[in-house]
């Protein structure tokens, strides 16, 4: 290549770069203007608007609790059964059956006679003297001393009589006017008066009591 193509080509080459920076620095005014006011539009049309901040959701309840797993109890295999020998069975030995006793029947017993009414029932009976009672004392009792003082007179007396007859208890009631003759009285009836028991309404022997007098005169 000669020298003048070397140098067209230089200065081609410097006028295409030349030119495509002019077109960029065009391109770029273009843009940057075009962009200022169509940013500027859209911003004067933008409305705006508060926006209202969403409550938070509410907080979920906590699980609950894992349920308890609850063991089965442990297998325990029943223990061996261990086979005994069975006893062998019992002899059994017939034993002979006496044959029942023969009863005689025998003659119905007669019914107890019914018994027999009470007795009817009887008046009471007081105690009565055995014999005569002036026989109990006589004038060969006399006390001697009565008969020093020449005392006579009429003893009143009581006597206790016994179930059985006898005397228990005697004393005056009536006096002779004379201690001697009342003392004899008492004494005298005490050893010999005997008597016949009272008896109550069922005919028992009771005690009693008996009253009498003696009378003491002197003898001739």
């Amino acid at each position: 290549m000669s020298y003048a193509d070397r140098e067209m080509s230089s200065s081609r080459i410097t006028a295409i770069i030349i030119v495509a920076l002019l077109h960029a620095l065009l391109g770029y005014a273009l843009i940057t203007g075009l962009a200022y006011n169509v940013v500027k539009k859209v911003a004067q049309d933008l409305k705006t608007f508060d926006v209202t901040e969403e409550p938070p959701p509410p907080e979920e309840p906590p699980p609950p609790p894992p349920e308890k797993v609850v063991e089965p109890p442990p297998v325990v295999s029943p223990p061996p059964i261990v086979r005994t020998n069975a006893p062998p069975p019992p002899i059994v030995q017939s034993v002979p059956i006496a044959p029942p006793p023969v009863i005689t029947p025998t003659a119905p017993v007669a019914p107890p006679p019914p018994p027999a009414p009470p007795k009817p029932k009887q008046a009471a009976v007081g105690a009565k003297p055995r014999g005569n009672p002036a026989s109990w004392a006589t004038n060969a009792d006399y006390p001697s001393s009565a008969l020093r003082a020449e005392a006579q007179g009429v003893t009143g007396f009581r006597v206790q009589v016994g179930a059985d007859g006898r005397v228990t208890n005697c004393e005056v009631t009536s006096s002779s006017g004379n201690s001697a003759l009342d003392e004899a009285t008492c004494r005298l009836i005490t050893r010999r008066a005997r008597f016949t028991p009272a008896k109550d309404e069922n005919g028992t022997a009771i005690a009693d009591s008996y009253s009498n007098r003696i009378r003491w005169e002197i003898p001739n």
